[in-house]
């Protein structure tokens, strides 16, 4: 059996490699592909189990052991590390977010809705920015997570729902039919999401975020959970909202929830005199274009406000107080 020779201190040399490195450079310098089905796991990262394999083959024996001579499965690869000690993990898919489908669905929209091969910078360069985005936990991940052929494949899943296709068919799911109809009835706003997606990401901002709350999981947004998340980072700013309230009580209006009209103050006396939430009106897609002013923001009541997020489209403020409004009429 090939792998007969590999010894731990080999594979931990391997391991060590491969940090230096990094993962695109070790499977290049050696020769491999990421690993499909099985990752080792050591002191809590991922690497791939048939390379780390191969290369140990070489610093226990002077030899590379290349993907041609042996099988990467659980019952050789696999095998062989368990009984090193190591710990070899089957690598299961990580469903697609919105907000990665977003940016997919992008590149396959711009591209005349035809998926690009592997070896196109851009599906290179949008598979590193998937790895990027603060969606999923870097320890769930498998090796070859949103590798440029999970990105060819995931663009060719969404072409199946376009009208008239005649490509053969790929597994898919009913998200790929939504983000295709949503690119498809709101092209600009879409474009736009996934521009603003990008550029948080290589900018750094979306890294910045504070942690996602759980009440939030289940707000709404055509444009993504990211863009999503900067919006209530900018509502949450304590400055902004405390100038808000300055500016409406010098213009001699009411701390008083626009939509619905409820004043804490009155319901709570001095425990609620000048508590409001604030409400940041410019649409996600166009979120970073420029500094949030105070005329961007609506006060409202918490109630209101959950209203506002928890369906798409999101409703603003002058929707949602005429839907009060019809309510309250037809309870009259």
């Amino acid at each position: 059996m090939p792998l007969t020779d590999i010894t731990r201190d080999a594979v931990l040399q391997a391991i060590a490699e491969y940090d230096a490195l990094g993962q695109d450079a070790f499977l290049r310098t050696h020769g491999f592909q990421r690993a499909l089905s099985h990752d080792l796991v050591h002191n809590g990262r991922t690497y791939d189990s048939t390379a780390i394999c191969g290369v140990a083959h070489k610093y226990a024996t002077g030899r590379l052991l290349r993907a041609s001579e042996f099988s990467g499965g659980a019952a050789t690869v696999g095998r062989k590390l368990g009984a090193l000690g190591f710990e070899v993990r089957s690598t299961p898919g990580i469903p697609w977010a919105w907000d990665e489908l977003i940016l997919a669905c992008d590149l396959l929209a711009r591209h005349g809705w035809t998926p690009l091969d592997t070896s196109r910078p851009e599906v290179i360069e949008l598979s590193g920015i998937l790895r990027r985005l603060p969606l999923h936990p870097r320890d769930r991940r498998p090796a070859n997570f949103r590798s440029p052929s999970s990105v060819r494949l995931k663009m060719a899943n969404i072409r199946n729902w376009r009208e008239g296709n005649t490509n053969k068919k790929t597994n898919g799911s009913a998200l790929d039919r939504d983000i295709h109809r949503a690119f498809v009835e709101a092209p600009e706003r879409m474009h736009a999401a996934a521009k603003r997606i990008r550029e948080g990401v290589l900018s750094g901002e979306l890294a910045g975020l504070p942690p996602l709350e759980e009440a939030e999981e289940e707000v709404s947004a055509l444009e993504g959970l990211l863009l999503a998340r900067i919006h209530y980072a900018r509502e949450r700013s304590r400055g902004l909202r405390t100038r808000k309230i300055r500016q409406t009580r010098a213009q001699g209006r009411p701390i008083a929830c626009e939509a619905c009209g409820f004043d804490f103050a009155e319901a709570y006396g001095d425990r609620g005199d000048g508590y409001i939430e604030v409400h940041h009106i410019v649409p996600l897609h166009h979120i970073g274009e420029s500094e949030t002013r105070l005329e961007d923001l609506a006060l409202l009541c918490a109630n209101c406000h959950r209203m506002v997020h928890v369906s798409t489209p999101w409703l603003t403020v002058d929707r949602l107080s005429a839907l009060v409004a019809e309510q309250r009429t037809n309870k009259a």
